[in-house]
């Protein structure tokens, strides 16, 4: 089971782009893992973050720091990466109204800003789709090339089975539910998740078929 995932994209000049940070603690994994494909911290042109929550950009302040380079995050949650700060949580939700907000991150530089339906020179182009709700500006990430869709916190994979996000943790529930239908009407065949396995091949209709009758872990709310 893969708790939290971050994705590296090589292009054919040998350039990578890391999509997401990870928690706090994850920056020496990355590290490790860069250098398990035969890559340098140096070759990493590109910090890609789905959104500003602190298990996605925990970790950005030490790799912009180690890389030299600052983060790439939608303009709507530009302001929380640059303070460390995160979104108000949905106050629909129990655990959204003890709370207000989620745990923070520590600051982090922000070198750009994205937008919805931009294409960004990654490895072929990096297909921004703006999926907010989980947070104001999550983002799912489309790299048409390979046919992978990076969903970001809008539908989880956990123990193979197809779920919403932790709800509390959203900064609007319906927002959320509504927005990961975008996904549906997207061309790719592997579903790659923050949390959980990716799904090869049939990735879209595994996609397809939670949203036409989503499901939720008991507690999560």
């Amino acid at each position: 089971m893969d708790l939290i995932n971050s994705y590296l994209l090589r292009s054919d000049d040998g350039s990578i782009a890391l999509v997401d940070t990870g928690i706090k603690g994850a920056p020496k994994r990355i590290l490790a893992a860069i250098h398990e494909i035969g890559a340098d911290v140096m070759d990493v042109t590109t910090i890609v973050l789905t959104h500003a929550h602190a298990d996605h950009a925990g970790g950005a302040r030490e790799l912009t720091s180690t890389i030299g380079r600052g983060t790439t995050v939608h303009d709507a949650d530009a302001e929380y990466v640059r303070t460390g700060t995160t979104p108000e949580l949905d106050p629909v939700t129990i655990l959204g109204r003890l709370l207000k907000r989620a745990q923070a991150s520590d600051p982090a530089p922000v070198e750009r800003t994205m937008t919805d339906g931009e294409i960004l020179p990654i490895a072929g182009g990096l297909q921004v789709v703006h999926t907010p709700g989980h947070s104001p500006g999550h983002v799912s990430l489309l790299h048409p090339d390979s046919g992978v869709l990076i969903t970001g916190d809008a539908i989880w994979n956990m123990w193979s089975r197809r779920s919403w996000p932790v709800l509390s943790f959203c900064t609007n529930v319906a927002m959320t539910q509504e927005t990961a239908h975008r996904l549906a009407e997207l061309e790719y065949t592997t579903a790659a998740f923050t949390h959980g396995t990716h799904i090869a091949g049939d990735g879209r209709e595994a996609v397809r078929t939670f949203l036409a009758k989503p499901r939720n872990f008991p507690g999560l709310w």
